[in-house]
């Protein structure tokens, strides 16, 4: 591929950190000064000195569990049912108005779309695809209540496609669209996509118009991406949030998906805000430079790991590979809860370890704990040591198992949940 959404693809990295660091202070201070719930949580801090990467580490994680909590305290009161994170809102809402509209996700979480054109920022991701200027793009994301639908078009538009509001369901109804509109290409989930193949090759509709595809909202294995190129229709995904809007996204390398030009991203171990070593796999942790919703340190819930080198088609920016699962690995032993961030406690109390894997087995009711833990050195005593931290962090007794540093499997788990339930 030889040309790019716009020049800001093949920024010299250097470029691309200084500009993101410079623009990080603003954001940090527009954040406490206009939202109720950055101004608490940021309290005392001086943005003027979050201007790198080791500054913003010292920031908390938001994550989504604790946005939603605030949403729902803050609605039950009667108050700001963006649960005070987002900086416009309506007359009559906020002292700010500024919305352009309002989208209600599972939870409900409530997410505000201010003003701007291609407002997720996903048109860098629909030209990656290989949409172009004067396509018509048929969009099957949904257009009620969630901004799915929203995200996808405003990014179409921003290309230069027409689009085709498809929204989900009414199999049937889209295929004529489709045959009758011949669109260049499909927005959408690719379970979708598949369905509306199948039901044309069923049916003797003409699809064949279609020949690419930008699919998000679930995975896109291989497998399914090989059976799309077979039908003649070439497949790429994206990474994106109704929260954050565009994270990531493919291209034509196959090689991870690169990382917006409007976000930092970070990746922690789960249960913390710790940011782990490039190539391992954690948490996605995202700070968007959206003035509107300005959302610091915002934990997705994601596991991704940072790929290394850069894009062969040009772009310079970071890659991540991709979804790899979900960060909360929450279980309950014993009639106890046990978190991510406590089995990360227990490892800051021993600087000898540097890993940990709490594997849970054994049948409900019966069940046991193993801390696997890669320790650099394994004193005398340490075993014992780090067993009586488990029962003072988890109230639990754990049997301890010592490895050497490099034994645990880079997925990303903290908590492996082993147990039968049958």
């Amino acid at each position: 591929m030889t040309d790019y959404f716009d020049a800001l693809e093949t920024r010299a990295p250097a470029e691309r950190e200084a500009a993101l660091m410079a623009a990080l202070p603003g954001l940090v201070g527009h954040a406490q000064a206009r939202t109720d719930a950055f101004g608490e949580l940021l309290q005392g801090i001086e943005a003027s000195r979050i201007n790198s990467r080791a500054a913003l580490t010292g920031l908390p994680v938001v994550r989504k569990t604790e946005l939603l909590a605030r949403q729902q305290a803050s609605r039950a009161a009667g108050r700001d049912p963006f649960g005070g994170f987002s900086a416009i809102g309506w007359r009559g809402l906020l002292s700010t108005t500024g919305a352009k509209r309002v989208f209600q996700s599972p939870g409900p979480i409530y997410e505000p779309e201010g003003e701007g054109a291609d407002y997720w920022r996903m048109g860098r991701a629909i030209y990656a695809a290989g949409f172009r200027a004067g396509d018509l793009a048929h969009c099957s994301f949904s257009y009620h209540l969630t901004p799915a639908g929203a995200i996808m078009e405003t990014g179409a538009h921003a290309v230069g496609c027409a689009t085709f509001p498809g929204g989900v369901g009414n199999t049937e109804m889209q295929l004529q669209a489709m045959a009758e509109l011949k669109p260049h290409g499909y927005i959408g989930t690719p379970s979708f996509l598949k369905i509306l193949i199948e039901k044309a090759q069923e049916t003797g509709v003409n699809i064949r118009s279609v020949s690419k595809a930008m699919v998000s909202g679930e995975a896109c294995p291989p497998s399914l991406r090989d059976w799309f190129a077979s039908q003649g229709i070439t497949a790429f995904q994206c990474y994106a949030t109704a929260d954050l809007g565009l994270v990531a996204y493919e291209t034509s390398a196959r090689e991870g998906l690169v990382l917006d030009e409007g976000v930092i991203v970070e990746i922690v171990r789960p249960g913390t805000g710790d940011p782990v070593p490039e190539g391992e796999v954690g948490e996605v942790v995202v700070t968007t430079l959206n003035r509107d919703y300005p959302l610091v340190r915002f934990g997705t819930g994601d596991l991704s790991a940072v790929l290394p080198g850069t894009c062969p088609t040009g772009r310079t920016n970071t890659r991540i590979k991709g979804w790899m699962g979900r960060a909360d690995q929450t279980v309950k032993v014993r009639g106890m809860f046990v978190h991510p961030g406590q089995v990360a406690e227990i490892v800051k109390r021993h600087p000898e370890v540097s890993r940990a894997r709490l594997v849970v087995q054994g049948e409900m009711a019966s069940d046991r704990m193993t801390l696997k833990l890669e320790a650099t050195a394994q004193p005398e005593g340490l075993a014992a040591r780090v067993a009586d931290t488990v029962r003072d962090v988890t109230k639990l007794r754990s049997d301890i198992e010592l490895l050497s540093p490099g034994s645990l499997p880079n997925d990303g788990k903290v908590i492996e949940d082993a147990r039968s339930y049958q």
